[in-house]
């Protein structure tokens, strides 16, 4: 029997079958991915084998193929990652500038990863309606830069239902990820893409500006006009994982497309005469911001661990 994994609460997946059923499973205890040491080895998204039981549960006995999927480095086991979802057409990252501030290293080092797989994201602006005159300036320059660079950047307040109408047509028929830091409205805003659902959703804390974690599992939702949402717990950080420095490069857009005009093939753009990439940062064509996100990036390949800050 085949089916689709639409929700992991960590020791349990259910899985919908191709007819229509919902059967809760268990991985086998030695099953994992080739190739891959993740502490989740099946996500919501992947299609998988089940083989049922009297009991009416299951144990999941294969995965198939994925055509893509988001990962990161698990927060608390440096060489084991963590597979947000499988099988996405597209990812709406959601970001704030405020009410908690998320930070570019995140966004980069998220855009990044997508990258990697060729998922397309959509930066979505949340809680403008909060914002001052001045954060609402700094929120204009960074959705200038990021569509400069080629990703669609969308400003919303996920509690005024008029600013999200044309949410529906971007998201039809298609698997749609979201993610981003906790507190940035996920949950609020995926309330009001489908009612009837009420995802918990809470205040940040005052004291220091950042999300309370009110989604505890991921799981797909099923769109009323056709496609899935997946919902997934706030991530604090975002660790990329398993990625060569020499691609890094290649997964910031505008990096890129200046690298190849550098003196040395195997430039890594960070103190080599000729190198096009330290040129355009000088001239601006390349922010400071995103170029100090590929550093960094290149300093996690260095020291082998995953840094909370980001």
């Amino acid at each position: 029997m085949r089916g689709l994994v639409i929700k992991n609460t960590g020791s349990w997946y259910s899985v919908k079958t191709d007819d229509g059923n919902i059967v809760e499973c268990k991985v086998k205890g030695n099953f994992r991915l080739k190739g891959i040491r993740s502490t989740n080895p099946v996500a919501v998204g992947d299609r998988v084998g089940i083989i049922c039981n009297q009991e009416g549960t299951a144990f999941i006995n294969e995965i198939e193929d994925r055509r893509n999927y988001i990962i990161r480095k698990s927060p608390n086991l440096s060489k084991q990652s963590h597979i947000i979802a499988a099988n996405v057409d597209q990812v709406f990252l959601i970001v704030t500038v405020n009410y908690p501030q998320t930070s570019t290293t995140f966004i980069d080092r998220f855009l990044a990863s997508a990258e990697a797989y060729r998922v397309p994201v959509v930066l979505v602006f949340n809680k403008k309606d909060l914002l001052s005159a001045e954060e609402l300036h700094y929120q204009d320059m960074m959705m200038a830069l990021y569509d400069n660079i080629g990703y669609k950047c969308i400003a919303i307040s996920a509690t005024d239902p008029t600013s999200i109408l044309h949410f529906k047509d971007m998201l039809k028929n298609k698997i749609t990820l979201f993610s981003g830091n906790s507190g940035v409205g996920k949950s609020t805003l995926l309330n009001q893409l489908v009612p009837g659902i009420n995802l918990r959703t809470a205040e940040i804390s005052d004291a220091h500006n950042t999300g309370m974690h009110t989604t505890t599992f991921s799981e797909m939702i099923p769109l009323p006009y056709g496609g899935w949402a997946i919902d997934t717990p706030g991530i604090k950080g975002f660790g990329t994982f398993d990625m060569e420095p020499e691609e890094i490069c290649s997964y910031f857009k505008e990096i890129f497309k200046f690298s190849k005009d550098c003196r040395f093939s195997n430039c890594t753009h960070t103190h080599e005469p000729g190198c096009a990439v330290l040129k355009a940062v000088e001239d601006h064509y390349i922010s400071e911001s995103r170029y100090n996100s590929y550093l960094s990036m290149l300093k996690d390949k260095e020291e082998g661990k995953y840094r909370e800050a980001y």
